[in-house]
């Protein structure tokens, strides 16, 4: 008795330790799930500012309408606020959005104004900092201030992709002949909480499984990238900025200098690239600035862009797909790849449920862990407690004695 005594000890203090590790892992666990859940807002963040706000709708005065040029748009936006500088002009991916339209007004403030495709008419200004670019900052670096351009929020929230992508993998080991659950989906709902939560952690890892590895890999890029963006390497192979040659700008110069128009260059780009959808459109920041007309072109994930002088029309310079490197192609994918903007709406919608799915499985798998460690936390209580009510073994002795 004597001999089994200090073994039950160890034993004991092994569980306990194991419990205070369990424990230990509840920060972790509230924060994948935190961060899945705001990742899933984020996603359709857009969407719930066009339900909530009626200034960021395009609406069609007439069922036959059709978009105005961009021409049409700047004029109306100088009309309507005579003065201010027009510097970018975005066509959403979403057509039920009204457009964005960056302006900087002669005090130097700058400002979104949401503007309708159909009528050139101002419907509203964009917040610095709206429900939006909250979401996706409280998902991506959990609201902590950048200082320089490093927050340690982005380095805790993307180093999360290191147990996502862990779990993964040891998920589909552990779980032999995973693509049962395909065929065979199995949710009991009368066996109690522990089977239930159990068969819904499966059954949703399973069907998650492309969208984990898509979370995973892109949050694994992102860890990446701010390395690299600390310690100022870069993989881009864009070279330096290109500009107008000076003999191309006339000679009274700046605002007074003759440009072609917006739609003009569109034009252009389009007779050049036919493939390139002329998105957005950048304007000239002073007399040796190009045109830029950007947009989609057969590869859906990265923007491409060409760079026409405003002055005599000729598309100078063009940033495609097909000018960057094997590597630039997968790092440049890893953002759209990440939050599913880059198809329309029926893609945020098929991420956002993937993303409730995910959310709810880390919930289900948080659900399993608390139950399982305050059933053994418990029993540990109980333990030591009737240790502690029995006689000790000396006592026995002097009783006995």
């Amino acid at each position: 008795m004597e001999t089994t005594r200090p073994a039950k000890e160890k034993k004991k203090a092994t569980r306990l330790w194991l419990i205070v590790h369990s424990w230990l892992a509840l920060p972790l666990w509230v924060l994948i799930f935190f961060v899945c859940l705001t990742g899933t807002i984020a996603t359709v963040s857009q969407e719930i500012v066009w339900l909530a706000k009626p200034e960021v709708r395009a609406n069609r005065p007439t069922s036959d309408a059709v978009p105005l040029g961009y021409d049409a748009i700047l004029a109306a936006v100088e009309e309507a606020e005579p003065g201010v500088a027009v510097s970018f002009i975005s066509r959403p991916v979403k057509s039920i959005f009204a457009l964005d339209v960056f302006v900087s007004y002669p005090d130097g403030r700058t400002r979104s104004l949401f503007v309708n495709p159909y009528t050139g008419a101002i419907q509203g200004v964009g917040g610095v900092f709206d429900f939006r670019y909250f979401m996706r900052a409280l998902h991506g670096w959990l609201l902590v201030p950048f200082v320089g351009a490093t927050s340690w929020g982005w380095y805790l929230v993307s180093a999360l992709s290191i147990p996502m992508l862990g779990s993964l993998v040891t998920g589909l080991v552990v779980y032999k002949k995973f693509w049962r659950g395909y065929l065979n989906p199995r949710l009991r709902l009368r066996n109690g909480a522990r089977i239930f939560w159990g068969d819904f952690h499966r059954l949703a890892g399973i069907w998650s499984v492309p969208f984990i590895a898509i979370m995973a890999v892109t949050a694994g890029w992102f860890l990446i990238q701010q390395i690299l963006a600390d310690n100022n390497i870069t993989v881009s192979t864009a070279g330096v900025p290109p500009v107008v040659a000076r003999e191309d700008v006339p000679a009274e110069g700046g605002a007074k200098a003759p440009w072609i128009s917006l739609d003009r260059a569109g034009e252009l780009v389009r007779e050049k690239f036919p493939d390139l959808s002329p998105d957005f459109v950048s304007l000239p920041s002073n007399a040796f600035s190009h045109i830029v007309v950007g947009g989609r072109g057969a590869y859906p994930l990265i923007f491409e862009t060409a760079n026409v002088n405003p002055y005599n029309g000729k598309v100078e310079w063009a940033r495609r797909v097909s000018d960057r490197s094997a590597l630039e192609l997968v790092t440049e994918s890893m953002r759209p790849l990440h939050t599913g903007d880059f198809a329309g709406l029926w893609l945020k919608l098929v991420y956002f449920l993937f993303g409730l799915l995910l959310t709810m499985m880390v919930f289900s798998g948080m659900m399993i862990w608390l139950k399982r460690t305050a059933l053994a936390t418990a029993k540990l209580v109980r333990d030591i407690s009737a240790d502690r009510s029995l006689p000790s073994v000396d006592g026995v002795r002097e009783a006995a004695e």
